[in-house]
């Protein structure tokens, strides 16, 4: 029996490979398919790879990389078009399912980005990161970093280092951990006044879309966390879940609660039905926007280093992660 994961990447490989106008190799792949959502690595990219070419759907052209056959095109004609969209929602619903942190305990796992840097850009970053966390623009202080020769399952490109964050998903699984059903509404730019949030300026729909919303708003360039650090105006990542109005005071010692784990970055909890900073809450719902966990990156980004992001990435053990 073919396993359906398999031919999720598969297809979603063959969709990569025939969005580009000339061959293509299976590192840009590997890095495209992260953009998406898929923590994939070169390695992994070219098995499925020979899987492609074995059955006449891709045509290697030597070192240059792989096209898509006509038949190819054919099969990716009839795969379902509901396959890439919701994805990010189903990956995110997944690992929040996944994460078992205990606020009692103070054990468990949480959900983390993964930013991929140059290994010499990683005193600067620290710093910057460091001066992001105090100025309280993380979901946690605590990071973890991996090299190419890490043991794990994170796939890092040679002459980087991964750093994994905390993501603010993670409020989603805590709330769910503790009873509360939570659904990831929107992504978006939160515009801040004297360190007050005021509207956000673009939403991005979590149904909607096969990339994390963050993703995007992060390839646009559109934070100015450094400013908000200085002078307390600019704008800065954030999204926006809704929970039942009822669950909206255990909500509240949820959040609390997890402050004493160094777990915090939550705006405000709104009342039955109440827009938040411009963004529509259901009627029955509280909407509880949040600051997410890589705006410290997005700060890195706006000095002009490289960085490349994969949010809501994976889930890591709390414990192993410590102060950058």
């Amino acid at each position: 029996m073919t396993d359906p994961q398999i031919e999720r990447k598969l297809i979603e490989i063959m969709r990569v490979i025939s969005e580009n106008d000339k061959p293509i190799g299976a590192r840009n792949i590997a890095d495209e398919l992260n953009d998406r959502g898929y923590g994939i690595g070169e390695r992994a990219v070219r098995y499925h790879l020979r899987i492609l070419d074995e059955r006449g759907l891709t045509k290697k052209h030597g070192y240059a990389g792989r096209t898509v056959t006509e038949l190819g095109q054919r099969e990716l004609k009839e795969a379902l078009i509901g396959d890439r969209l919701g994805f990010v929602i189903t990956r995110i619903e997944d690992l929040i399912y996944k994460t078992d942190y205990d606020l009692e305990s103070k054990t468990g796992n949480v959900i983390v980005n993964m930013s991929n840097i140059d290994k010499d850009d990683f005193d600067d970053v620290a710093d910057i990161m460091r001066y992001a966390a105090q100025g309280g623009a993380t979901i946690s202080p605590r990071v973890k970093i991996f090299d190419e020769d890490s043991n794990t399952d994170v796939y890092v490109p040679e002459g980087k280092l991964a750093i994994a964050t905390v993501c603010s998903i993670t409020f989603d699984g805590l709330l769910l951990k503790n009873g509360i059903p939570v659904e990831p509404a929107y992504g978006g730019i939160l515009e801040l006044k004297d360190h007050k949030p005021t509207r956000f300026l673009d939403l991005i729909s979590y149904s909607g879309t096969s990339i994390d919303p963050i993703k995007i708003f992060m390839s646009r360039h559109s934070t100015s966390v450094l400013d908000v650090l200085e002078t307390g105006t600019g704008t800065m990542l954030a999204n926006m879940r809704q929970i039942p109005a009822s669950a909206a005071e255990k909500a509240h010692d949820v959040l609390e609660l997890a402050k004493k784990s160094d777990i915090s970055g939550a705006v405000t909890i709104g009342g039955d039905g109440e827009a938040m900073f411009g963004a529509p809450v259901e009627v029955g719902k509280s909407g509880l926007p949040v600051f997410v966990g890589v705006n410290a990156i997005a700060a890195v980004e706006e000095t002009g280093i490289e960085v490349t992001t994969y949010p809501v990435s994976t889930v890591l053990e709390y414990n192993t992660m410590s102060e950058i």
